[in-house]
């Protein structure tokens, strides 16, 4: 097995391609755009910047942002500093930066859109642009709705998300995230180096998007962002079940999924851009050895395991809720009244807290986070603070670092 085709060259592809080229093996890569911009925020969390550094080290232009503010959907607000920056990107830029060190590392890209894939006989058989190509095995790293093999099938309307925003040409120095009354999502402000990707996610189903549109317009009056040259974009992204991610067949005989494909993606932040590289580069692993059937169990061992926690966690947090009101709301209450909370949720959203350990670790804080909140609101005057002033605390993380 030496002639690798990937059809795909977002993250997961491009890395994927880049490893098995450094190892000697023949690799093209297909896509139809090859580096492009797409609708999401382009956050690289601790987890990825300290697994694949050269992301923080590359020359590209990117946003390194240190605060973020959670906004309840009856107005409460929280700011507080990230226990670790997230690297921002455009995306269109990030591609470029992955597809630029698979060509140098030997991988053949081509501009071209892939019409089917037969993986039936000793060649996998791809038909590119009217001509048929063979290779010895394929990746199929082209997003979550593609289904070029028969034998798999593309993610359904329960494991995707709809995501409607804007490209503001407008800078900004912080993350906001505001969460909806009983939605399965959120909406975003994410700073990148020259522009604001602002936006709407939910899951598919659940709201038209005209119904996101006027939440984001909302969104955005109330924020008060500049719409002047604003671009608007809609796209389908994965939000995966539990059960998704525990089944979804993800290798063959002579093929495997990756990225989006594989459902690697955060169901509660909505996080793709680790779970691309990490599953990429465990799939790379797994071919260099031989032995491309043990992929999954070393995806699953690595995140994806945590991610159907987080799967089950999703709707809770989205829509339970929590001593006579919403999770989310009560959430971001807390987070101005405890340091110790708030020294979690940090964590969580920097990206070196795991899901599975989170409970864990409320619980273990329980006590200390009741005396803050009873302190708190013992000291009215410390309320009124808390709630006009970001968080500056010390990191004082106690989750671990993936």
């Amino acid at each position: 097995m030496r002639e690798i085709s990937i059809v795909g060259g977002g993250p997961a592809g491009a890395l994927c391609g880049e490893r098995l080229a450094n190892a000697g093996f023949q690799v093209t890569i297909y896509d139809e755009r090859l580096a492009w911009e797409k609708p999401c925020g382009g956050g690289l969390t601790h987890k990825a910047i300290e697994a694949y550094p050269f992301l923080l080290d590359s020359p590209q232009p990117k946003k390194i942002v240190r605060r973020a503010e959670l906004i309840s959907s009856n107005g409460h607000r929280a700011q507080f500093e990230m226990s670790h920056p997230i690297v921002i990107y455009s995306r269109k830029v990030l591609n470029g930066l992955l597809l630029d060190r698979a060509r140098a590392a030997g991988c053949q890209t081509i501009r071209s859109r892939v019409t089917s894939v037969n993986t039936d006989g000793p060649k996998v058989r791809l038909m590119s642009e009217g001509e048929e190509r063979l290779s010895d095995f394929v990746v199929l790293a082209g997003g979550a709705r593609n289904q070029l093999l028969p034998g798999t099938t593309a993610l359904g309307a329960p494991d995707l998300e709809l995501t409607l925003g804007f490209f503001v040409p407008t800078e900004e120095d912080i993350i906001k995230v505001k969460f909806l009354k009983q939605f399965e999502g959120y909406l975003w402000s994410f700073p990148r180096a020259d522009h604001l990707s602002v936006g709407i996610c939910g899951k598919m189903g659940q709201t038209s998007s005209q119904q996101l549109r006027q939440h984001l317009d909302r969104f955005v009056s109330e924020e008060k962002i500049p719409m002047d040259g604003a671009k608007l974009y809609s796209h389908v992204l994965p939000s995966p079940q539990a059960q998704t991610i525990r089944r979804r067949r993800i290798v063959g005989r002579n093929w495997a999924m990756a990225g989006d494909a594989a459902a690697c993606v955060d169901p509660v932040t909505g996080e793709g851009l680790f779970y691309a590289l990490r599953s990429g580069d465990l799939l790379a692993e797994g071919l260099i050895e031989g032995q491309p059937q043990a992929y999954p169990e070393r995806l699953r061992a690595a995140f994806s395991a945590d991610l159907e926690f987080a799967a089950n966690l999703a709707r809770k947090l989205f829509r339970g809720t929590f001593l006579g009101g919403a999770i989310t709301t009560r959430m971001v209450q807390m987070l101005n009244y405890s340091p110790t909370f708030r020294d979690l949720i940090r964590d969580v959203f920097s990206g070196s807290q795991d899901y599975r350990t989170l409970k864990r670790r409320l619980w273990d804080q329980l006590g200390i986070t009741v005396v803050e909140l009873t302190r708190s609101f013992l000291n009215p005057q410390a309320i009124a603070a808390a709630a006009k002033r970001p968080s500056t605390s010390g990191s004082g993380s106690s989750g671990p670092s993936r």
